[in-house]
């Protein structure tokens, strides 16, 4: 499918997951968890593939870490949709609400945004995590990974559809763009009329362009930081090696 098929299959799948109750987006959110544990063995083996491609072209060590998947990072990401299922859900509650002098009352309702496009780049957990907050929140979730994961993330993706179909949910309900190029990251930005909002996950430099480029709505978020602390019994080499 080209980027406006899923778009508009996405816009049409996300009026159904905003009227899904508590119990079926929970459902569907285990039975996602429990397919990427099904299918850890072809998790780990793209994902090997994405890490030796990484290596020939001669990226950081440090990026190689964040791409690479272990057993005990594809349970932890199946432990995450865990934890979003055991949250409240969001979808409805009602919060300042205040009666106005003529008795009308007036308050903010949390309803579904629609459809969400995420722009990340070579953290494979992000496709699980960017599924499960969406899900749980009654939206659809366009997801376009960085190159250096594609195949990870193509591999995580078919087993949380597999775990959708298998609940009885649509499988639309998380997509993944498989073209990586930058045109394809461009056309995402200009997707109006299927995407609700766009939200870039990554350096300053990717949210920089997506916030520069984009003709849909997009939640800026931070490049985020790192805080170190050192007591005085530290060893003060070590320390500096971290910080440094």
């Amino acid at each position: 499918m080209n980027l406006t098929e899923i778009g508009a299959k996405a816009k049409e799948v996300s009026r159904l997951l905003g009227k899904l109750g508590q119990n079926e987006k929970n459902a569907g959110l285990l039975a996602a968890a429990d397919a990427l544990m099904a299918c850890q063995e072809q998790i780990l083996a793209a994902n090997g593939e994405d890490v030796d491609a990484a290596r020939k072209k001669g990226m950081n060590p440090g990026l190689v870490d964040r791409l690479r998947l272990t057993p005990a990072r594809v349970e932890s990401m199946a432990a995450g949709l865990r934890d979003v299922a055991a949250l409240e859900d969001p979808v409805g509650e009602v919060e300042s609400m205040k009666r106005r002098p003529n008795g009308l009352l007036i308050g903010k309702k949390r309803v579904p945004l629609g459809v969400i496009g995420i722009i990340y780049e070579a953290r494979p957990n992000v496709t699980a995590d960017a599924f499960g907050l969406c899900f749980k929140s009654g939206n659809a979730v366009i997801l376009r990974g960085g190159s250096d994961a594609i195949r990870s993330n193509g591999a995580i993706v078919a087993a949380i559809q597999e775990g959708l179909r298998k609940s009885g949910l649509p499988e639309e309900a998380v997509q993944l763009i498989s073209d990586t190029s930058r045109e394809s990251a461009r056309e995402l930005m200009r997707l109006s009329g299927y995407l609700d909002v766009l939200i870039p996950r990554g350096s300053a430099g990717l949210i920089r362009t997506v916030v520069e480029n984009s003709t849909v709505p997009v939640i800026e978020t931070g490049t985020g930081n790192c805080h170190v602390y050192v007591d005085d019994s530290a060893d003060f080499s070590m320390a500096l090696d971290i910080i440094y």
